[in-house]
């Protein structure tokens, strides 16, 4: 068995905020969102929606990539954003989204992902770094896990569908 792994320096994580990363990135996007059982969109809605994120400072995206050959398509992507910290009248950082396609997994491009977004949000001063993920995503878990996140065993997570029904649909 020969180890087809892409060596964690060859990874090269990039900051979407052009209209050529930003491209890049809807590709991606679009394929996460299908992942998770959502019809796929017009390439042009979801890289509008990603631009609007991104402009309004909502949103920050990343994407991975194979360092050789140069013009090598994005593996994978992450989003992250600050949201107030209230009671230390700071920040905290959420990552939202991580998805890497599937023939590109266990190669590292997760972790370097998470990696980018931390940094990230420790040169923002964030308290904290935080995300969701399904309780039954053992791979996402073990990884997060792997990477110092702890889970936090005094809040709930609660949720209220504020979409109409044919939104959601």
């Amino acid at each position: 068995m020969s180890d087809t792994s892409v060596p964690r320096d060859t990874l090269r994580v990039t900051t979407c905020d052009t209209d050529e990363t930003l491209a890049a990135a809807s590709g991606l996007f679009n394929q996460y969102r299908h992942h998770y059982g959502e019809p796929p969109d017009a390439d042009e809605r979801t890289l509008g929606w990603l631009t609007d994120m991104v402009q309004s400072n909502m949103l920050t995206v990343y994407t991975a990539s194979v360092d050789s050959p140069a013009d090598a398509p994005a593996i994978g992507l992450a989003t992250g954003h600050a949201v107030p910290a209230s009671l230390v009248m700071g920040w905290f950082w959420q990552l939202r989204d991580l998805y890497v396609l599937p023939g590109s997994r266990r190669q590292g491009a997760a972790a370097a992902l998470v990696s980018a977004v931390r940094e990230a949000a420790l040169a923002a001063g964030a308290t904290r770094l935080s995300l969701v993920t399904e309780p039954d995503n053992q791979a996402a878990l073990g990884l997060y896990r792997r990477l110092g996140f702890r889970p936090t065993e005094d809040l709930a997570s609660l949720s209220l569908d504020l979409a109409p029904q044919e939104i959601r649909e």
